[in-house]
């Protein structure tokens, strides 16, 4: 604030500074040297001000790529209890609210997804994921990409590879999971 005394009081300007050579100006031309001081004096002090703000310390704020990053391991985390058969890491992952949208079109809720996942038939050996990608738009993230799931359903063995699309919602600073949709991508 100092800083912008000392500027608007070099700006200031009395009768006397419109004389050159004992010559006082005429009235026109007194009132555009006024307008280009003024003018002169807006800008300087907008340039203080920005020059002010960015100096004042602002919070550390978490950059969306953190953000896409932590988004991205939970997803990890989803294949590891997928293959652990761990229904309470997935429960914490999941919002109570998911809609899961499955290879055969199938729509499950929390806790049917959650009761397909202890029922014994299922049998997941390997869950990875093959690429990812992750957009984070605030609260909300999107995550895309494929995985490669083998195991056996119902005695039969599998590997299928899937495309699916994953929607976060940064809940009370917990990030869920709140919808899932899954494509079978067919072999060749």
């Amino acid at each position: 604030m100092v800083e912008i005394a000392r500027i608007a009081a070099e700006l200031s300007y009395s009768r006397s500074e419109f004389q050159v050579e004992n010559q006082e100006l005429d009235l026109g031309e007194a009132r555009r040297m006024k307008r280009s001081i003024a003018a002169g004096a807006i800008l300087v002090l907008g340039v203080a001000i920005v020059a002010a703000e960015a100096a004042v310390p602002r919070p550390q704020q978490k950059s969306m790529s953190d953000e896409g990053g932590r988004v991205l391991a939970l997803e990890k985390a989803w294949n590891l209890a997928l293959e652990e058969k761990d229904a309470k890491a997935l429960d914490m992952l999941l919002a109570n609210t998911l809609v899961s949208v499955d290879i055969d079109g199938s729509v499950a809720s929390k806790s049917e997804f959650l009761a397909s996942i202890r029922a014994p038939d299922y049998k997941p050996s390997q869950v990875v994921t093959e690429q990812t990608s992750v957009q984070v738009y605030g609260n909300a993230a999107v995550v895309t990409g494929t995985f490669r799931v083998k195991g056996s359903e119902n005695g039969k063995p599998y590997v299928r590879r899937e495309r699916f699309t994953d929607t976060w919602i940064k809940i009370n600073e917990t990030w869920q999971c709140v919808a899932s949709q899954t494509t079978l991508i067919p072999g060749k």
